[in-house]
């Protein structure tokens, strides 16, 4: 199975559902698991069924998002892919971006913070946003707030919206009273999450569903 394969089952969600596909992620995967198992010839399907999902939710968000990115006049980038290159094998300009995009630790170096997707301005290579995205947020919530912390304290990074996107499987995001972990750590140290969910939660200003993503988007470049 591959990145194909999911855009193909989105793209069947979409004929359905239209705008509100957003909403049948979970069940996507659901269907997805079982086309992946059916494919599997091993002694652990769920280990490689984990590092599958983990490693394509990013690139179907990708998928989803581009063409209206791309609307705004913006550019995407996957975040792994500027990790791994040196300045030699990127562009001028994605080498511009990974400069803008880079921490300083002193002594220590220069280090990219881990993030799936940078969203730039191709004119001047300027990253305006970077977001995480995992199924639930136990998986990676607070090493996200930790890099928007690191963004935040230095002048030429600090204006970088940093977003999270999750099917929020275990509800995390769902209520603000009683208020779990994840999402005390989203209201306070992100600048936002978008929920892709048949589950509708309880909205702020910090926690959405997903379809609010673009309008939000379209706030930080005016």
């Amino acid at each position: 199975m591959k990145i194909g394969d999911l855009i193909a089952l989105y793209e069947k969600k979409k004929k359905k559902h239209g705008s509100e596909s957003y909403r049948y992620i979970s069940e996507l995967l659901r269907e997805a698991k079982e086309q992946h198992k059916r494919d599997f010839h091993g002694s652990d399907h769920e280990q490689s069924w984990r590092a599958f999902k983990g490693k394509n939710l990013e690139k179907l968000i990708e998928y989803i998002i581009i063409d209206e990115v791309h609307h705004l006049g913006l550019e995407i980038v996957n975040g792994n892919s500027l990790e791994r290159k040196t300045g030699e094998n990127l562009s001028e300009q994605l080498s511009k971006v990974k400069r803008n995009l880079v921490i300083d630790y002193g002594k220590f170096g220069l280090h990219l913070p881990d993030v799936d997707i940078v969203i730039f301005n191709p004119r001047n290579s300027k990253v305006l946003a970077v977001l995480s995205s995992k199924v639930t947020l136990r998986e990676r919530i607070a090493q996200t707030g930790y890099w928007k912390i690191k963004l935040a304290a230095n002048k030429i990074t600090k204006h970088i919206k940093v977003y999270f996107i999750t099917p929020d499987e275990d509800e995390t995001l769902k209520i603000m009273r009683p208020i779990k972990k994840g999402r005390a750590i989203v209201e306070v140290d992100l600048d936002g999450s978008y929920v892709l969910s048949e589950t509708q939660i309880e909205e702020s200003k910090k926690v959405k569903m997903f379809d609010k993503f673009i309008e939000d988007l379209k706030k930080i470049i005016k």
